[in-house]
């Protein structure tokens, strides 16, 4: 299946999926200038947003930072005195950095908590650096592959008790009778498992992990969360642990899509019980079709399914939320967020990510998600 069909797809089923409620904004407060300099720009369209003069600092999710790139061309491709410096540290030194006011908005994988986590709740934490509420906007949507590297193993199925297993050092050769039981008539070697995760905080390790903890609940006993809690050998973002799969004969990891696909990597089918399922944007479209929206008003954070059994649904997906305050105390830089937010929204520069292996937003979610940043101030 071609990339830009798997895209269409994906979106085709989001766009069923998520019945977003009507928008709200919600601007009270106030937050402290985050850093950018430079007067906000005059009229110049740029794909659907108006071009800014000066900086914008943003980082997190190294998930998207194949779509954000894309999107930051385009834009400064129109809007040639703009800069936007968007760095991939993962999705909780995203969240830090804006709660610290380094950044002008954040990329995570997973929304703002609401419950404590090491003390802190996100949610607050981001309210009282904003001096507004803080909101999550679903920008980039794609599946969390298990991709391989196994000489002469191209095809591979696997379950979730299987792979918990696997990701916590229980299973440890690829001929593992566990492993051959999923793969009949499969010649599996004996070489040697290695399993590579992400070393820095991650919002596709808490994805992964809640897809581990809600499937498998009796093979991985750990709590979900940005910092990885099985086995293995640890590598930076998601372009250190598919560099060192494929570079590894037995290796194994959990990646975003377009990670797998720039990297050749093959990727296992998923049993949910109902059958191994192919990883495309269809298949896991009909996970995200029981997403369940979370956040009020604006804020558009959404509840995944991970344990779902429904035929021919791909458990293992994420959403790529840009945490952004509902109004910023420094006016301009509010207005360069929205300005650049309006043309990763737009039509034009969502389609130019089917190629990255990223699916568009459908129609729906992105009115939705346009509605919520012509509100930001």
């Amino acid at each position: 299946m071609s990339v830009s069909r798997i895209s269409a797809l994906g979106a085709i089923a989001l766009s069923g999926a998520l019945a977003l409620s009507a928008c709200a904004s919600e601007n009270n407060g106030a937050q402290p200038g985050s850093g950018s300099t430079g007067a906000a720009g005059g009229s110049t369209s740029a794909a659907s947003g108006d071009c800014f003069t000066g900086d914008l600092k943003a980082e997190g999710s190294s998930a998207q930072k194949n779509a954000i790139d894309e999107a930051i061309k385009a834009y400064q491709t129109a809007c040639a005195d703009a800069t936007i410096d968007y760095q991939p540290t993962g999705s909780g030194a995203g969240i830090k950095q804006f709660i610290a006011k380094q950044v002008d908005f954040a990329g995570s994988d997973s929304a703002l908590k609401t419950k404590p986590k090491d003390g802190v709740i996100e949610t607050e934490a981001a309210k009282q650096a904003c001096g507004s509420e803080a909101w999550n906007l679903p920008m980039v949507t794609g599946p969390i592959a298990i991709a391989y590297n196994v000489k002469g193993v191209d095809k591979l199925v696997l379950n979730a008790e299987v792979a918990a297993k696997i990701f916590d050092g229980k299973i440890t050769a690829w001929n593992d009778p566990a492993i051959a039981a999923l793969n009949k008539g499969v010649t599996l070697p004996s070489t040697p498992i290695k399993v590579f995760f992400r070393s820095d905080e991650s919002g596709t390790t808490e994805n992964f992990t809640k897809y581990l903890k809600a499937a498998a609940p009796d093979a991985w006993p750990y709590e979900t969360g940005k910092k990885w809690t099985g086995k293995g050998e640890g590598k930076e973002k998601s372009a250190g642990v598919a560099t060192a799969t494929k570079g590894q004969d037995g290796g194994i990891t959990y990646v975003e899509l377009s990670y797998a696909q720039q990297n050749q990597l093959p990727m296992a089918q998923i049993d949910t019980g109902a059958g191994p399922v192919e990883l495309t944007a269809e298949s896991a479209g009909k996970t995200i079709a029981t997403a369940k929206q979370t956040g009020t008003g604006n804020d558009l954070a959404l509840k995944i399914d991970y344990a779902t059994k429904e035929a021919g649904a791909y458990p293992i997906v994420l959403v790529t939320y840009e945490i952004v305050c509902s109004k910023y105390a420094d006016a301009e830089t509010g207005k360069k967020v929205k300005a650049f937010l309006k043309s990763f929204a737009s039509d034009e520069t969502q389609k130019g990510l089917e190629a990255k292996g990223y699916a568009p937003l459908p129609a729906e979610v992105a009115a939705k998600v346009k509605t919520a940043v012509d509100a930001i101030s």
